[in-house]
């Protein structure tokens, strides 16, 4: 994996759901970062990166504090949860820990080039910053391509070398983002079926840490990039420890957006309810 991804991972650009109904990590490979927003993976045949969601995150507006609330939000290029002490008003200095689990699925390829990526990390819902790992399942002319990165944007994600890491559809995925001090925070991404282990520490001079995320991402570059269809992700044990509570998505510490990645009038992935003691979900692709 090279330094200057094609791609970039950001900030999601999200929209508060109406309470009556629906009212967002760019491929490691490639370079530019989308205009205006902050994104998460991003693009220009030449520079991408991952990051935070297309656009202002943040269910703004709900007023969503504690209590284990799930505010419904859609974003261009997230979808999945994400988690904060307050939708509306989130505490800084709080997130130390983010886990999660998943199987890595396969893609459908067409002629396009295509990308998704599926990750956990720290920031980026409501804030300039993301710290995050995971892998991706993109198609390049034609042909499935799987591989693991990780990113403290802004800086460029770092794809893997795939023959150190190899990552392939059905392979289970755990990943963390911890907090160690100061600006610093240790990523680690292990394959158990491949059965290797990474780790990788990072500073991020501007970092929140206000928000926990466990996303299914459309990377970015200059725009949002066409989703690869991954058919169904499976996310397992997802937790986040915000001060001195380690908790599921859903607890009662704090509150969480569940996100469905939208385009203008359709839907692209759609995140399903919690469960497993709200740990627990999928994401299905609808639309690239």
């Amino acid at each position: 994996m090279t330094s200057q991804p094609l791609r970039s991972h950001r900030r999601a650009t999200l929209a508060t759901l109406a309470p009556a109904g629906i009212a967002a990590l760019a491929v490691l490979l490639l370079p530019a970062l989308l205009s205006g927003a902050a994104v998460a993976h991003a693009v220009a045949a030449s520079n991408v990166q991952f990051g935070n969601g297309h656009g202002h995150g943040g269910g703004g507006g709900t007023g969503s504090c504690g209590t284990g609330n799930v505010t419904p939000t859609s974003s261009s290029n997230w979808g999945g949860y994400a988690a904060e002490s307050c939708l509306s008003s989130p505490a800084t200095n709080v997130v130390s820990d983010v886990k999660g689990s998943w199987t890595q699925p396969s893609v459908q390829c067409g002629p396009s080039a295509s990308y998704s990526a599926f990750w956990v990390g720290i920031d980026g819902y409501s804030s300039s910053t993301v710290e995050q790992t995971g892998t991706d399942s993109d198609c390049a002319s034609g042909t499935p391509t799987y591989y693991a990165w990780y990113e403290f944007y802004p800086a460029y994600p770092v794809n893997l070398p795939t023959t150190q890491y190899p990552v392939a559809p059905g392979d289970v995925i755990t990943a963390e983002v911890l907090w160690t001090g100061g600006t610093n925070f240790e990523v680690n991404v292990a394959d158990a079926t491949a059965h290797w282990n990474y780790f990788q520490n990072g500073s991020v001079s501007n970092a929140q840490r206000s928000s926990a995320e466990w996303i299914a991402e459309a990377p970015s570059s200059g725009r949002v990039l066409p989703l690869s269809d991954f058919g169904t992700v499976d996310f397992t044990a997802c937790t986040a420890t915000f001060g001195s509570t380690t908790g599921a998505i859903q607890d009662s510490s704090w509150a969480a957006a569940e996100i469905t990645m939208s385009g203008k009038n359709y839907v692209k992935a759609a995140p399903s309810g919690l469960t497993g003691s709200g740990e627990d979900f999928s994401v299905t692709w609808h639309h690239s």
